[in-house]
């Protein structure tokens, strides 16, 4: 546990989890409520669960992947191509899953390059990649999740370029 001194003679206590001062003394081997009992930060706890989706997909386990995310999720995916809308919901959701991974035969991959998070906005870094008959693309790309009581609420998707993403998924096989 670390603590100052003030001029004063108080000593204010930190979080064991953020650091964050308490305002009040005797908050000793306590910690904030943005921290969670491992004293882990929101942020921490947040990041972690968005890994954990993206390492459940890897798996094929689709279904675990899910239980990060709300059942009202909103996923956005931006352009013009047969994929690009907002889907709503698991089931919508699903959908989605499935027509991507048909359309690439399920090669569709995804390798995570970085993961910052900040409150409850987590930010993946991360490289797509899938084949299309004796097509293939790759592309860096930008996911942002916001996450509200421990599920992912919103994805929005930036793709590194967008015309060319487009193109891959709306070619002919």
């Amino acid at each position: 546990m670390r603590s100052m001194t003030l001029c004063w003679g108080q000593r204010r206590r930190f979080c064991r989890g953020c650091g964050e001062q308490w305002r009040h003394v005797g908050a000793i081997d306590r910690m904030c409520a943005r921290s969670n009992m491992t004293g882990a930060t929101t942020a921490e706890a947040n990041a972690a669960l968005i890994k954990g989706a993206y390492d459940a997909f890897a798996r094929g386990d689709v279904a675990q992947a899910f239980a990060a995310f709300d059942k009202d999720i909103l996923w956005h995916v931006p352009g013009r191509g047969p994929l690009s809308r907002d889907y709503r919901g698991h089931a919508e959701l699903g959908g989605f899953f499935q027509k991507f991974m048909e359309l690439s035969s399920g090669t569709f991959g995804i390798q995570i390059d970085d993961i910052l998070s900040k409150g409850d906005r987590v930010v993946v870094l991360c490289t797509e990649s899938a084949r299309r008959g004796n097509r293939s693309w790759s592309s860096p790309q930008v996911h942002v999740w916001t996450v509200k009581n421990s599920h992912a609420t919103v994805f929005w998707q930036y793709q590194g370029d967008q015309q060319t993403e487009d193109e891959f998924w709306s070619a002919p096989v």
